[in-house]
């Protein structure tokens, strides 16, 4: 991602030691103080409340017995399993990135507001990795890495976890392209597969998930709204580049989507467990079914950027999609 120049205080010599060859911000010098906790961001001290009211429990709120898993092909019971185990991985690594970013919303002194909030996000990941963890166990167990090796290049990561550690990387560009472009793209897709899942038991599981994520899209497009006002011409640029990296080498990599995976077998053999789960109504879509969502999400993420912020984002190509987006 484009980045900026950001000043960093010196290490203790301690510190030093443990890290010699480190520049990162948990190397260098705490500035905690003052401290503001009063509310800097109203929206955002909103969403924290609202999500502490909201806590669910995958073990206990989800209604198990309601799955019935017999009553699907062994075919349709281990496509299943592999979605909801792909599913798991893409939650579970916003495991890491939530205490990374934490430590950096410290660092930067910004809107404690923000830090707060992030505890519960965490809380909110972790929920979401077991849900779909406990999904995939129940339906006959759960895989813990792709079935070929050439797909983990898709959804093993999208390195938010390196750039918000690091000083030198726009913390604007960041949560815009995380929060604003990606997370908006899986509630658009979440949000989707909560009209089109059958089997009870997925449809809760999808919803539950849904309602913690509209509040992490809500919370980027706060924090941003509340810093577009304050930032130069240089700085919109570094956020319209990140934004262009997140969907060009995440999104359109197949991170959400296994059809927009590059066209090989492995990301073949994972649509045919996308058509296959989306058959049985286990969750899943569809490349036919997913791509108008796909598109009209593009088409609102530039045009509320465009409105909010001033900073155009262009048409994006892809293979498997016939005209620019």
């Amino acid at each position: 991602m484009t980045t900026y120049s950001a000043s960093a205080g010196s290490l203790p010599r301690a510190s030093v030691a443990l890290f010699p060859d480190s520049d990162t911000i948990i190397d260098t010098q705490e500035s905690r103080f003052p401290m503001r906790l009063g509310v800097e961001n109203r929206r955002i001290r909103d969403l924290f409340h609202n999500a502490t009211r909201l806590q669910w429990n995958p073990a206990t709120d989800i209604e198990w017995d309601l799955l019935k898993p017999e009553q699907y092909s062994e075919e349709q019971r281990r496509a299943a399993r592999m979605y909801w185990s792909r599913r798991a991985w893409g939650e579970y690594g916003a495991i890491s990135e939530s205490p990374a970013l934490q430590i950096r919303f410290c660092h930067d002194q910004c809107p404690p507001d923000m830090a707060l909030f992030f505890t519960i996000r965490s809380q909110e990941e972790s929920r979401h990795a077991e849900v779909c963890y406990r999904m995939a166990e129940a339906l006959g167990g759960y895989y813990d890495q792709p079935a070929a090796l050439a797909f983990q290049g898709s959804v093993s990561s999208h390195g938010i976890r390196k750039v918000a550690l690091d000083p030198a990387t726009s913390l604007e560009g960041t949560i815009a392209a995380l929060v604003c472009a990606a997370e908006e793209i899986a509630f658009d897709v979440f949000l989707h597969l909560s009209e089109i899942t059958v089997n009870p038991v997925a449809r809760q599981v999808v919803k539950a998930v849904l309602r913690d994520e509209v509040r992490h899209c809500a919370f980027g497009w706060a924090f941003l709204n509340q810093r577009a006002p304050h930032m130069s011409a240089t700085d919109k640029e570094v956020v319209r580049q990140a934004v262009i990296d997140m969907i060009e080498k995440v999104e359109l990599n197949g991170y959400h989507s296994s059809w927009l995976a590059p066209d090989n077998a492995s990301s073949r053999a994972e649509m045919e467990v996308d058509e296959i789960t989306h058959g049985a109504g286990l969750g899943a879509t569809t490349q036919a079914l997913e791509m108008p969502v796909f598109l009209k999400s593009i088409a609102t993420m530039r045009e509320r950027m465009r409105d909010n912020w001033g900073i155009d984002i262009p048409l994006f190509r892809h293979p498997r999609i016939d005209a620019p987006f």
